[in-house]
């Protein structure tokens, strides 16, 4: 039997047969997935094939293959530095959910994000989340934020999952598509699922006063089939992003800015730092690239994935 996987839990996967019916499915010895060490072989989102096993009152299912992935979204595991964890498989989109605070979701995040759905050839959204709570300079600095991202030609739409503002363009979005939605815990995912459809009831959870970052309400990611023609990924609540497997020379090409300025840089193989007649460097100095961007740049080129949730600004300060 063809099926998708809905729900992993890490050793059960739930999977949608083609005639609609789930099973709860194993995996058939070890998966190795040629260039991939992941802590997951199989992921939400993959299509597998399986065949149905009954033992006494028990009927589950056996995977045995995975299907070509069309794309996946990946990320270092957080305890196994050198494993990866694939969040999710055959994305048509993904939303990464911004909010300025409570908790706050800061630039570097949000790039090291985009660079991998870039990398991994998925289209990403921005949604700047919880617009009623902000004062009218916090509003601003929103507006700062989604024209700098847009300038590059990312889709950005400020939301409130609590009101409603803007759901239904989030919506008109999703129809006939699979869509991740993902962010820092407590940025609302959960609670913008349950405004674009109330039916499904994903809990959520109070932000921690004490620590500003939320709480985990979703332990594993998973899949949801919606009313009207869309499917959704809710994933867990991520703290880092760390990039995987990307070569110094390469990450500057899922910078969509940088890599439209390569071709004018004096050396083919410009990593645009310390490089003369460098078309990058030149449109930082000329105010056409984010210093916001670059100073992401620089941290992924020298590895420092344990900052990847400290604002540079404030450091500054």
């Amino acid at each position: 039997m063809v099926g998708i996987v809905y729900k992993s839990t890490g050793s059960w996967y739930t999977v949608k047969a083609e005639d609609g019916d789930f099973y709860e499915c194993r995996i058939k010895g070890k998966f190795r997935i040629k260039g991939i060490k992941s802590t997951n072989p199989v992921a939400v989102g993959d299509s597998v094939r399986f065949e149905v096993e009954t033992t006494g009152d028990d009927t589950f299912g056996i995977i045995n293959e995975i299907e070509k992935r069309k794309n996946y979204i990946i990320r270092k595991s957080v305890n196994l530095s050198k494993q990866t964890h694939i969040i999710a498989a055959n994305l048509d989109q993904v939303f990464l959910l911004v909010t300025l605070n409570n908790p706050p979701t800061y630039p570097v995040f949000i790039d090291r994000f985009l660079i991998t759905a870039e990398a991994y050839k998925i289209p990403a959204v921005l949604l700047f989340n919880k617009i009623d709570t902000y004062t009218p300079e916090e509003l601003d600095e929103i507006k700062f934020m989604a024209a700098l991202y847009r300038k590059i030609g990312y889709t950005c739409i400020g939301i409130s999952a609590a009101t409603g503002k803007n759901v239904d363009k989030v919506k008109e979005m999703m129809v006939g598509k699979t869509s991740m939605f993902s962010g820092h815990s407590g940025v609302g995912k959960s609670t913008l699922v349950n405004t674009i459809e109330p039916n499904l009831d994903i809990k959520t959870k109070q932000i921690s006063k004490q620590h500003l970052q939320g709480q985990h309400t979703t332990t594993f990611a998973e899949m949801f089939d919606l009313s009207f023609d869309a499917r959704i990924i809710d994933t867990p609540g991520i703290k880092g992003f760390g990039i995987v497997d990307m070569e110094k020379e390469e990450i500057g090409n899922y910078f969509p800015e940088f890599f439209k300025l390569k071709q004018h840089c004096k050396f083919n193989n410009c990593i645009h730092i310390d490089e003369p007649k460098c078309a990058v460097k030149d449109a930082l100095d000329a105010g056409d690239i984010a210093w916001s961007r670059y100073n992401s740049y620089l941290q992924m080129i020298k590895g420092e994935d344990e900052h990847y949730r400290v604002d540079l600004h404030d450091e500054k300060k």
